[in-house]
């Protein structure tokens, strides 16, 4: 994110804080959590962004791999990919708010034109 002046005809988009707490099996908390998300749900379509979709495998592809890799006696390491949304980068131009608790105070006003997607855009799917 690089903070910047917000173009005129751009209304930016605003963040909201997501805190999540997690326990253990006596329900104590261990561990406090947060998330930068937007409200991408403000986003109109043909505006802010032009598609939206979520590129998935299907699962026959799936099983046509691991059986091929079975047969040629190949290793599959298991892979997870739940970040996946937040290295993708993005085509179109977004801004947004600076959130609450961390506003510039000499820049008040200007807001950050986002590099890598977010939870919570449209485009974060297909970034």
């Amino acid at each position: 994110m690089g903070v910047s002046s917000c173009p005129d005809n751009i209304s930016p988009l605003t963040l909201k804080w997501i805190f999540k707490n997690k326990h253990d099996e006596e329900q104590t908390v261990i561990r406090n959590k947060s998330r930068l998300v937007v409200r991408g749900y403000r986003q109109e379509e043909g505006i802010d962004f032009e598609e939206s979709f979520a590129p998935v495998t299907r699962m026959e592809a799936i099983r046509i791999f691991l059986a091929y890799a079975a047969h040629k006696s190949f290793i599959v390491f298991q892979m997870d990919v739940k970040t996946a949304f937040l290295h993708g980068s993005l085509k179109e131009d977004v801004y947004v708010c600076q959130p609450k608790g961390f506003i510039d105070a000499d820049h008040p006003s200007h807001v950050y034109k986002l590099k890598k997607a977010l939870y919570g855009l449209k485009q974060a799917p297909r970034a």
